[in-house]
């Protein structure tokens, strides 16, 4: 055998199949959203990194398919933009990131797990749910159902986020029943939202349906900025035992693990 049958073959190459121009106009629409009063060509060029001749070029064509507007000399995200925006779900890769911190929370304390994105200052979205193995659990249906703030766990944590005034200016001073033990008036429940800034968590006890105990904790960023939340759901014959502050102190370090999965 000679030596040239013997060398190996040379690895083939994988081709580059990305489109450079596509990668650049994504990058000047990625520097768009950072300016809603529009930006000029040169500015934007500066910003990104790129000749001014191949930002203007790619902004032309974008804004002919209306994902660029242009106001005068100055450019921003154009309509079709937002019309896609709608369309899109905004929490599908979100999920897939958090998802196995919330089955191996699950899997630990084998009970419901919830996870809540913050939306706005009143406003939260059910995304994504766990289920332990126990043969009585909660319902396994939370996921794109709306709570009332002052009955969740969800809810007293986004409410806990404002200020005592706010809470008067948002809430009736009458709230809604569920239960008998749903707090109705207002005045209590500004007392345990202060409870809850001071814990550093929430907690349900029979007062959206009968039977259901369940615990919110808070999802940060660096910033201390609420972007999430977490919920352990079961039946208080379970959850309201000597079980809770182990409880408490496991959902504070999946709130960490969750924090930097969508950071």
């Amino acid at each position: 055998m000679n030596a040239e049958a013997q060398t190996d073959p040379q690895p083939q190459e994988t081709p580059d199949l990305t489109n450079k121009s596509v990668i650049k106009a994504t990058v000047l629409l990625r520097e768009l959203g950072r300016h809603r009063r529009g930006i000029t060509v040169t500015e934007l060029s500066q910003a990104v990194g790129m000749t001014r001749p191949t930002a203007f070029r790619l902004l032309l064509s974008l804004e002919q398919t209306g994902f660029v507007d242009r106001i005068d000399n100055r450019y921003l995200l154009g309509w079709e933009v937002a019309r896609l925006g709608r369309l899109a779900d905004p929490h599908t890769g979100l999920v897939a990131r958090i998802q196995p911190a919330l089955n191996e929370l699950a899997a630990e304390l084998n009970e419901t797990i919830g996870f809540a994105v913050v939306t706005g200052e009143l406003d939260f979205d059910m995304i994504a749910e766990a289920n332990g193995s126990r043969m009585l659990n909660v319902s396994q249906e939370y996921i794109g159902h709306r709570y009332p703030l002052h009955a969740s766990a969800s809810g007293k944590i986004i409410l806990a986020e404002l200020t005592d005034d706010r809470v008067t200016a948002v809430l009736p001073e009458k709230l809604e029943a569920y239960t008998r033990q749903t707090i109705t008036n207002r005045a209590e429940l500004t007392v345990e939202l202060h409870d809850v800034r001071r814990q550093g968590y929430s907690t349900l006890d029979n007062e959206l349906e009968e039977g259901l105990f369940a615990v919110g904790c808070p999802v940060r960023d660096v910033t201390g900025q609420l972007i999430g939340i977490l919920t352990v759901n079961g039946p208080i014959q379970r959850m309201k035992t000597g079980r809770l502050p182990a409880i408490v102190d496991r959902m504070k370090e999946a709130a960490n693990t969750v924090c930097r999965s969508m950071i």
